[in-house]
């Protein structure tokens, strides 16, 4: 049994010796400050760092970078709809701009028909000759160039939208309500109407049907008043 104790001491192993580090940073014995000690190499045993179990991986990058594009996406549609709507209103004011200058000229032009009636009526009685025409050409052709249309002309259709009909016949001779008598020229100025024109209309009548003559038989003798007499 005493050799087998022995053999059983031989085989175990030597105990690791007991090292003891002293971390004081002032040598007790010189009193100077001792170096910092060098940081111990991690074992290779160690597994590589990470989450544990059951934790979540979260890319923070990812997280910033995707909150960003969500802004710039909201930013940019603000924009754009700043911007259609900056294009509507300008849209709108010139348009708004357009109808009061329109207004304002066909009001300025209204105020005028009376004189232009004047100076038909003397063209049509040969009053209208010299410098006096001369200004009045002028002046009618201004008021045409700015947009100023007459209408009301014999022998066109008769429209109850621009004519105001003050006389009313009969005649085979038109095919519908046509207009035969202008007494007053209408105006339009753009695409609206300042002043409709005073017409006289005529409607379509059928020819009457000739009457059929009776021929005296052959072999009778017409009466008359001589024959009766004798």
């Amino acid at each position: 049994m005493t050799g087998k104790h022995r053999q059983t001491e031989e085989t175990e192993e030597p105990a690791e010796p007991l090292i003891v580090r002293d971390r004081r940073k002032i040598d007790p014995d010189t009193g100077e400050v001792r170096p910092e000690p060098e940081p111990e190499p991690e074992s290779e045993e160690a597994g590589p760092s990470g989450p544990s179990l059951g934790e979540s991986i979260v890319d923070e990058a990812v997280e910033v970078t995707s909150d960003i594009e969500k802004e710039l996406a909201e930013r940019t549609a603000d924009l754009q709809r700043l911007h259609a709507e900056y294009a509507n209103y300008r849209k709108r004011v010139e348009r708004d701009r357009e109808a009061v200058i329109a207004s304002a000229k066909a009001s300025v032009v209204s105020d005028l028909l009376p004189l232009l009636d004047d100076l038909e009526r003397a063209e049509q009685h040969g009053d209208l000759t010299g410098a006096f025409k001369a200004v009045a050409d002028k002046l009618v052709g201004s008021l045409q160039r700015s947009g100023l249309e007459p209408f009301g002309k014999e022998g066109e259709p008769f429209d109850p939208s621009v004519h105001e009909a003050v006389q009313h016949s009969t005649s085979p001779d038109v095919a519908g309500p046509t207009v035969t008598t202008v007494l007053r020229r209408g105006y339009r100025f753009g695409d609206r109407t300042l002043r409709a024109a005073l017409v006289g209309v005529t409607d379509h009548e059928p020819a009457p049907e000739p009457r059929a003559v009776d021929s005296p038989d052959e072999g009778e003798l017409p009466l008359n008043g001589d024959e009766s007499s004798s």
